[in-house]
């Protein structure tokens, strides 16, 4: 079963929606690689066949979909973190900042059936397209 987005041109962005307790260690490391340590924490990456492949790996985890300029401007804005020191970092604007972004829990929460069920049964885990923009902005 192949990822069901096209690949493409834009940005994606992955939310950590579940923990890491009990979670199997070819995963553990894909999220490692991903950038995502804790739950709620958001990376914003290039939308490549190798990112979709690590995407599908980590699934039962993770919620993603695209966003647009706007959105990551506003991301940047208000989560952003400088980097101090060295290390890798996203740059933005001249600045650098750390990879990842620390949300809050989304308001009025995540979807009808929670956290272990996918997008396209009324979940939140998954692909969820255009509309991670809301959840964006609801966890901002």
């Amino acid at each position: 079963m192949a990822p069901q987005e096209k690949t493409g041109k834009g940005k994606l962005a992955v939310v950590l929606v579940r923990g890491m307790v009990k979670v199997v260690q070819p995963v553990k490391e894909t999220l490692a690689m991903l950038n995502l340590h804790r739950k709620n924490h958001c990376v914003v990456i290039e939308n490549t066949s190798t990112y979709q492949g690590m995407l599908f790996k980590v699934k039962d985890y993770v919620t993603w979909g695209e966003i647009d300029d706007g959105t990551f401007q506003e991301l940047v804005q208000k989560r952003g973190q400088l980097l101090e020191g060295r290390g890798k970092a996203l740059e933005v604007n001249g600045k650098k900042y750390k990879r990842y972004f620390a949300l809050n829990s989304p308001r009025k929460g995540f979807d009808r059936k929670g956290i272990k069920d996918p997008f396209s049964k009324g979940g939140t885990l998954g692909y969820r397209g255009e509309k991670m923009k809301d959840l964006l902005k609801r966890m901002l």
